[in-house]
């Protein structure tokens, strides 16, 4: 079929034709803007879900959303940077979120004030005013000028909360990647975002993250449960993934058989992204207008070495020597989350030796702990990538210490 007319996007957080098993947290989004802007408070959310299953696609729906309610945005995916840079990065957020709110010119008491706030914010990271050129106010002094994240974030958002509600506004902050974040900045975000809830100012936070990120929440701020619903997705039901896959081939004039979608289905799992990919590969092969379950099992080792090539092997080539080892060896378990001991087992080693391997793979974003003990894969069907790309588990000799002179 004409590749050109090929309407499926297996790009990461492209979005599809259709969003689909997902109309619960879209209606949840929409009644949360909708609240703050009536003066109401609303539970804010973050996202949760293994990597591929939707969530970056969701936040660019949720800011369609938003901006069609008049909502300032700001978007932002977080990665491993140090407070400095958090900083920074915050500083040219607001900076343009302010002149969304107003054009300069007609800024009032609330917009000039936190302007000042955020020039205040910003000297301890650009002394030179290079962040906030063209804002031309002189820094609040006494507000988020304390050097201490948590304390000046608060200030921050709540002055440009005040604002926001000044001009008939809202701000949403669009997280991705969240589990990123550091302690501190996880908990420096949390707590201003509370601030803003107890002061009823239209501004609100919604994140995505891996399936840790609720723990991780939780332990930075005892009142996370009580601001955030974290809702978990996850793979689309039969219906809604038959539909991801037909829908854009109809408007484009195309279909599939009944044997077609249940091959595909066998073959994907659910997963939103795997469902892209196999119909971006099965109508590079199919000759049409119907697609039979021939052309998907044609379509198969195109869409495996697609997904191995830049989905898969891109996680697995930042892994030392161990670490694959120890990937290998849960895969050698199943996809499931396997206890530390199960696979140290596998390994023929201790869990105690193999904690910090372990603990390295968590920190990469290749494992997460769904329960004390137990880790699990973050990409869905890694258990089988693992298994081609590493067909038998060899160990290296274990290295001896060597004994200790004495004398």
């Amino acid at each position: 079929m004409d590749p050109i007319r090929n309407p499926y996007t297996p790009n990461a957080g492209a979005q599809p034709p259709a969003v689909l098993g997902r109309d619960v947290q879209l209606q949840t989004f929409d009644i949360l803007l909708r609240r703050l802007s009536a003066g109401r408070t609303e539970q804010s959310m973050i996202i949760t879900g293994l990597r591929g299953v939707g969530k970056t696609v969701l936040l660019g729906r949720f800011r369609g959303t938003a901006q069609e309610l008049g909502w300032v945005v700001v978007e932002r995916e977080a990665s491993k940077h140090d407070d400095d840079q958090f900083r920074k990065q915050m500083v040219s957020a607001i900076r343009t979120s302010l002149f969304e709110m107003s054009p300069k010119a007609r800024w009032g008491d609330r917009l000039q004030r936190a302007a000042a706030v955020l020039k205040s914010f910003s000297i301890s990271v650009d002394p030179s005013g290079t962040l906030t050129g063209g804002i031309d106010v002189d820094a609040a002094q006494g507000f988020a000028d304390q050097q201490e994240l948590q304390s000046d974030l608060t200030d921050l958002l709540v002055a440009v909360g005040e604002a926001a509600k000044d001009t008939s506004k809202g701000l949403v902050l669009l997280f991705d990647e969240v589990q990123f974040l550091s302690t501190t900045q996880l908990e420096a975000l949390i707590s201003a975002l509370h601030k803003t809830v107890q002061r009823g100012l239209p501004v609100t936070m919604v994140g995505a993250g891996l399936p840790q990120i609720a723990e991780l929440a939780g332990d930075a701020k005892s009142y996370s449960e009580r601001l955030f619903k974290f809702p978990r997705i996850g793979n689309l039901d039969d219906q809604d993934a038959r539909a991801a896959l037909t829908e854009p081939a109809q408007a484009e004039d195309a279909d599939y058989s009944d044997g077609a979608l249940n091959l595909a289905l066998e073959v994907t799992g659910g997963y939103p992204y795997f469902l892209q990919e196999l119909g971006y590969a099965v109508w590079g092969v199919a000759d049409g207008p119907v697609i039979t379950r021939e052309d998907v099992a044609l379509a198969v080792p195109t869409y495996e070495a697609k997904l191995d090539e830049s989905f898969f092997r891109v996680r697995l080539d930042r892994a030392t020597e161990m670490e694959r080892i120890y990937l290998r060896a849960m895969a050698e378990l199943g996809p499931d989350a396997q206890r530390a001991q199960d696979v140290a087992g596998v390994i023929g080693r201790k869990s105690t030796q193999m904690g910090p391997t372990r603990a390295q793979l968590i920190n990469m974003g290749l494992l997460y702990t769904p329960e004390h003990g137990y880790a699990a894969f973050t990409v869905p069907h890694f258990d089988k990538f693992i298994r081609r790309a590493i067909p038998e588990l060899i160990m290296p000799p274990e290295r001896r210490r060597a004994p200790r002179q004495t004398g």
